[in-house]
């Protein structure tokens, strides 16, 4: 990615002691959130989807990735009686509790915090990431030759200021053969994917209509996106 600074930042961010690089690229202390101050994000996911997405915007950014010990998959237990909706902003909420507990467990420096979470639904059921590929399968099956649902919930927070925003969009499936369903199990492209399937990779040949945000069917709406980041200051690099 090309930007206006020429200085070097590293990929990850974990609990070691911050770099020189990467406060260099944070901006003046109090200047957080004043318009076109923020040039630098940390971004709390582990979906190479939405760090391609946000390169794409032209926004620095780091990853702030959970300890090996974190409990993450808790956050994503769906509530007795949870609609997609409520389900998703508050799973993406829970993750940036978190990812803001992380910083300031390491110490690294303030930045605006951005968290994402997505889901795929079939009227008020909830399709997570699969458990396996049998779980998988029955997904595929259950969506095959109809239309559903897939919300992306964002949400930032720098200092004491925090945007959400949701992305509500429809995909309609062609009818998967039990053929075309094996193949794509045995692929290994739908484990870790809510909903078993990713729009940018071979699902994409059974996929008939979309009617909303591709980007945010991958993962990250970047309109939505954009317009959050902007309302906290954070500009683009290029």
């Amino acid at each position: 990615m090309h930007g206006r600074s020429t200085r070097t930042i590293p990929t990850t961010v974990s609990d070691v002691a911050p770099t020189l690089a990467l406060r260099a690229a944070l901006p003046p202390e109090g200047a957080l959130g004043r318009p076109g101050a923020v040039r630098f994000i940390y971004l709390a996911s582990q979906s190479p989807r939405r760090r391609q997405l946000l390169e794409q915007l032209g926004v620095k950014h780091q990853l702030l990735l959970p300890d090996p010990g974190e409990d993450t998959e808790s956050l994503e237990v769906v509530l007795p009686g949870e609609a997609p909706a409520p389900y998703v902003r508050r799973v993406t909420a829970l993750k940036l509790d978190a990812a803001l507990e992380r910083l300031k467990k390491r110490g690294l420096p303030p930045a605006p915090i951005l968290c994402a979470d997505t889901t795929v639904a079939l009227g008020r059921t909830i399709y997570g990431k699969p458990a396996d590929a049998k779980d998988a399968a029955r997904m595929l099956r259950e969506l095959s030759g109809g239309t559903h649902r897939v919300l992306t919930a964002i949400a930032a927070q720098a200092g004491r200021r925090r945007r959400e925003a949701l992305s509500d969009s429809r995909v309609t499936f062609a009818v998967w053969t039990p053929a075309h369903v094996r193949d794509y199990v045995a692929s290994g492209e739908p484990l870790g994917k809510a909903g078993a399937y990713a729009i940018q990779g071979n699902a994409a040949a059974h996929i008939s209509h979309i009617s909303g945000s591709y980007s945010g069917i991958m993962g990250l709406p970047m309109y939505e996106t954009a317009l959050l980041l902007r309302e906290l200051g954070v500009r683009a690099t290029r």
